[in-house]
């Protein structure tokens, strides 16, 4: 029996030691496994000690040296004393970001972090506000001195701006005038067509990493099914209900203040800008001097347009349009599916205010995207097609090119931040002098 006792005991004690073993690993087993956690980094911009103040403003930029962009160049912002307050160092592309408070900076590249054979022209002074777009750009290379252009040369170097932001404006404005002329609506909602456009454009370019001209393409596809959603899911159910043009107009300024808040939200407050074509040089040829991303600008716009022209007179869904825009009931009357021309327009329309925003985003706001740049753009749309006449497609297009020429030639006597200013006058010299605009009569052309 104490043979068999002492057995037990033995077996009792193994096995306890056994289990005490086992529980000792597992506990201490995380804390060797576990290594000290290291200190993060600090964000660009900031130090370690000093995170970003609650108010603080996005200042950016990009490095751009003739087309080199700048990769690992710091770049530091200095407070009115001289002091360093921030500093960043450029990554892909040359862009750089800070985060400050709203004040007076003067932001500076550090000549020690510049590539060999590269050399920056001063610094630069900005104050930091919030709520716009903080943006600092730099000049490389030796300082050019300035050099006096005759007031003829301006002139003519104005006119081709004013052209070709005229052209702009027209391929917006087209759909537009297009879908009064057929409707009678009076789309307020049209300048968010314009907006919508260049986000999806600038979504397929930087988003997803595709070439700004199949980028295009697909942003013109998107406003095409834009205008055919419109269409389909509020303007043809207010036909049907035979809802008053009145009440119509007031639901295109609430769809149009609903749209841009919502571009708002899911887009950003600032301009961001395209991945493509960023870096442009003007082409000088005599006194005449444009970058190639404007001239590329007029070509697509005339030829668009030219092609806009001939649909009009050459096919049957053109004529049908035509139809529509003079006699609704007699065109119905004599056949022609007066919904299904009203859905085309409202497409072509779609498509066409999509490749105007893009092209305006090019040319006019250099190379962004805005939330609202297509509510800039409505008050010239319509300047336009009133001055040529409400309804018609070639009234819109020289009423456009006449307003673009008007803008662009104001900023030879006025501030250039003032220009559009000249499209609300003309809007309202034309409604007292000809209220029905140059093309405009009883028997609608175009």
């Amino acid at each position: 029996m104490r043979a068999r006792s002492a057995v037990r005991l033995f077996q009792r004690t193994l096995l306890l030691a056994v289990l005490s073993s086992i529980a000792a690993l597992l506990f201490s087993a995380p804390a060797l496994a576990q290594e000290p956690t290291p200190t993060p980094p600090a964000a660009p911009g900031t130090s370690a000690e000093q995170a970003p103040p609650a108010d603080a403003v996005s200042v950016a930029g990009s490095l751009n040296n003739g087309g080199e962009r700048l990769i690992g160049v710091d770049v530091a912002a200095l407070d009115a004393s001289g002091s360093e307050v921030a500093r960043t160092t450029s990554e892909t592309g040359g862009r750089w970001t800070l985060e400050l408070p709203p004040g007076t900076y003067t932001f500076q590249v550090v000549q020690e972090t510049l590539p060999d054979g590269v050399s920056v022209q001063g610094e630069v002074q900005r104050d930091v506000q919030a709520g716009r777009s903080n943006t600092v750009i730099f000049s490389f290379g030796e300082a050019r001195t300035a050099t006096s252009v005759p007031v003829w040369e301006q002139f003519l170097r104005t006119t081709v701006d004013g052209f070709r932001f005229g052209l702009v404006i027209a391929l917006a404005a087209v759909g537009l005038s297009l879908i009064f002329g057929t409707t009678g609506l009076t789309n307020f909602a049209h300048g968010e067509l314009v907006t919508l456009g260049a986000v999806a454009a600038w979504v397929f370019n930087v988003t997803m990493g595709i070439q700004l001209i199949p980028a295009t393409i697909l942003a013109i596809i998107v406003g095409v099914a834009i205008g055919w959603l419109n269409n389909a899911a509020i303007w043809k159910p207010l036909r049907k209900r035979r809802t008053g043009l009145i009440a119509q107009l007031v639901v295109s300024i609430g769809l149009a203040i609903a749209l841009r808040y919502l571009i708002l939200i899911f887009f950003s407050d600032r301009a961001e800008p395209f991945a493509d074509y960023q870096a442009q040089t003007q082409n000088e040829w005599g006194p005449f001097a444009i970058t190639n991303v404007n001239l590329a600008c007029i070509i697509i716009s005339v030829v668009v347009l030219v092609g806009v022209a001939l649909m009009l007179q050459r096919t049957r869904i053109g004529k049908a349009m035509r139809a529509v825009a003079d006699n609704r009931d007699l065109a119905a009357s004599s056949g022609i599916n007066v919904e299904r021309v009203v859905t085309f327009v409202w497409c072509l329309g779609g498509g066409l205010a999509a490749l105007g925003g893009v092209l305006f985003g090019l040319s006019e706001l250099a190379g962004r995207v805005q939330w609202e740049m297509g509510f800039k753009l409505l008050l010239l749309m319509f300047a336009g097609i009133t001055l040529g006449g409400l309804g018609t497609a070639y009234g819109a297009f020289l009423g456009c090119v006449i307003v673009g020429l008007l803008v662009q030639w104001s900023t030879l006597i006025i501030n250039p931040d003032l220009k559009y200013i000249g499209g609300l006058l003309v809007l309202i010299l034309i409604l007292i002098v000809r209220p029905q605009g140059i093309l405009g009569s009883r028997q609608r052309i175009g």
